[in-house]
């Protein structure tokens, strides 16, 4: 993407979501670091993943013993690779949630049971 469109986006996102522009722009540089860490943890797990289903696909296709067996570990590390992201987002989103979100007092904790 050009730096025009780049702008261009940045504004409309400024537009739209400015309360969180905001807090990106005067929040904690730690925990947006933080953020980005987790990001690219998931990313290289997926990259992985995407490696290993090319390796799996090409074992397929070749139609070998051999390659048919080996594709058994190849899609249980996909299925540990999956869980492990799953698990990534999740401390991601409770981070999020815990970092983001006001604590509530203990009178809001009451009306909260109450609605449930």
């Amino acid at each position: 993407m050009d730096n025009t469109a780049s702008n261009s986006t940045s504004k409309s996102l400024k537009r739209h979501h400015g309360s969180l522009t905001d807090i990106r722009e005067d929040g904690d540089p730690a925990i947006w670091a933080t953020f980005d860490r987790s990001f690219r943890e998931v990313q290289s797990v997926l990259d992985r993943n995407w490696v290993l289903t090319q390796q799996v696909n090409e074992n397929h296709q070749s139609k070998i013993p051999l390659n048919m067996v080996r594709n058994v570990a190849l899609i249980q590390e996909l299925n540990g690779n999956i869980s492990k992201v799953v698990s990534m987002y999740c401390d991601f989103s409770s981070n999020f949630l815990t970092t983001f979100h006001p604590q509530k007092k203990s009178g809001d904790a009451k009306n909260t049971n109450e609605e449930i």
